[in-house]
């Protein structure tokens, strides 16, 4: 298969090194800029000597962030149901190749490998893996950086939507601000940096125990 390692087993990411898990479009119907963007991230975090978590798919943006890092001499570990291997979907020469049993698997072991989460535009599959995330980090259950590109205005309808569940009582301030929004790759990255997991680490200590925001 390529360069990769296929298996089937959770685990988490080699010790000592920092994992970024990209979540992005899979439609080969979108805009070539989209793609660029992509493999710009994929760059971005091989420059950085960090690890690519995706969702093991070659297809459109999800195969350009995963060759872009390779480009770069990163490792790449992709995460995928094994109904999708099924259908040749798989980025077969990610260095790691997770198969799991279900959606639902994937993402969490997406989740487990990854110290940081950054969305790319994409579609309701990539709205269902940042709001999962997303509202995690709001509640306190997980520390780790959640950070949105969007260069485009691509998910301005998505925030102001939760925006306005903020004004109509249904969602505190928690949210908005446990989301880090940003407009450029090099933004993007620093959000995710590992600095800034030390950051939302101790500012979760300083917090815990006051309650949801």
């Amino acid at each position: 298969m390529g360069g990769g390692t296929l298996t089937t087993p959770p685990g988490t990411s080699p010790p000592g090194t920092f994992a970024v898990c990209v979540y992005c479009a899979s439609s080969d119907r979108i805009a070539p800029h989209y793609l660029e963007l992509a493999h710009a991230v994929g760059r971005g975090i091989a420059a950085r000597g960090w690890t690519l978590v995706s969702g093991g798919g070659k297809h459109s943006m999800m195969g350009a962030v995963a060759n872009g890092a390779r480009a770069g001499g990163a490792r790449t570990v992709g995460v995928i149901p094994r109904s999708m291997v099924e259908r040749e979907w798989a980025d077969t020469d990610a260095d790691e190749l997770h198969v799991t049993a279900s959606m639902r698997e994937r993402k969490q072991q997406m989740e487990d490998r990854a110290d940081a989460f950054l969305t790319l535009p994409g579609g309701i599959g990539t709205c269902e893996e940042l709001f999962e995330v997303w509202s995690a980090g709001a509640l306190d259950l997980h520390v780790k950086p959640v950070v949105m590109l969007d260069p485009d205005g691509h998910w301005r309808g998505l925030l102001d939507w939760v925006a306005g569940l903020t004004g109509r009582g249904f969602a505190g301030p928690g949210p908005m601000q446990r989301l880090r929004v940003v407009t450029d790759v090099t933004a993007a990255l620093d959000a995710c940096a590992p600095d800034r997991v030390d950051h939302e680490r101790r500012a979760d200590g300083a917090t815990r125990g006051v309650g949801p925001a």
